[in-house]
């Protein structure tokens, strides 16, 4: 019986999406706080996220930001992770989909319009990245946007035992380069660079610091090619061409089953 006890006292959390749509505080509307509800508090989690970061969000913080208790707030979720989830799925809806259940033969057109709005999010909110892998992703948004990407990939023409691989490959590269990118653009404005600023410093750092080693003779060549290119246009030309690479072993894909 212990063992039993234990197994139900530790079952993993879900998600928010899986829970009882009732508030927490049973629907007796006496006890709902005046001017809030789920939209509102999202909206300004959101907010929050954005300026502060993931490490220094707190529902104390958010409840201060409401100009509320937390205790109002815990009417509305049960845990931070709750209302971190339901903020992971409000900026997913940000997400322009393009329509993929018609003209399959721009699947082309259809996965470059999904990566460029995944990467764009990414680095609108630095915060999404950890958060994606933590929680199931299962709101409306999420999806709609999960939906559309599979379509998208099914268009293709690929057999099904290698769609799961396509889509691994062109969706976590884009998770990978959009959190880079992010995350610089973040660090960027917490030390007052901008992003030009920051490239000249590092990359003076980096050369008088390891201007021995093997790494820079090499790269030499990589570096004189982006001579002349701000930041923003070596990250647009880069996610360009992987994204083209992914595109191209699609199709040879495609030629080889044929």
């Amino acid at each position: 019986m212990a063992k039993a006890a234990g197994r139900t006292k530790n079952t993993a959390r879900t998600s928010v999406w899986l829970q009882a749509r009732t508030p927490r505080g049973g629907g007796r509307k006496g006890d709902q706080p005046n001017g809030l509800d789920r939209e509102r508090i999202t909206q300004v989690t959101v907010r929050l996220l954005d300026a502060e970061g993931l490490d220094k969000f707190s529902m104390r913080r958010l409840a201060g930001e409401l100009n509320v208790t937390a205790m109002s707030v815990y009417w509305y979720v049960d845990t931070k992770d709750d209302l971190l989830e339901l903020a992971l799925d409000s900026v997913c809806g940000e997400m322009r989909l393009p329509e993929t259940e018609a003209s399959p033969e721009n699947w082309r057109e259809q996965l470059r319009a999904l990566a460029g709005e995944y990467r764009a999010a990414l680095i609108r909110h630095p915060w999404v990245s950890p958060l994606v892998g933590r929680f199931l992703n299962i709101g409306p948004n999420w999806l709609a946007f999960a939906l559309a990407i599979q379509n998208a990939v099914r268009n293709t023409g690929l057999p099904a035992y290698t769609q799961n691989g396509a889509i691994s490959a062109v969706f976590q590269f884009v998770y990978g380069f959009g959190t880079i990118e992010g995350h610089y653009i973040s660090r960027c404005a917490e030390v007052g660079m901008t992003q030009e600023e920051y490239y000249r410093e590092a990359a003076g750092t980096v050369r008088d610091e390891l201007a021995s080693h093997g790494l820079l003779e090499s790269a030499d060549e990589l570096m004189a090619a982006r001579e002349g290119d701000t930041v923003e246009e070596m990250w647009e030309r880069d996610f360009t061409i992987a994204l083209d690479l992914m595109v191209a072993g699609i199709e040879s894909l495609l030629s080889r089953e044929a």
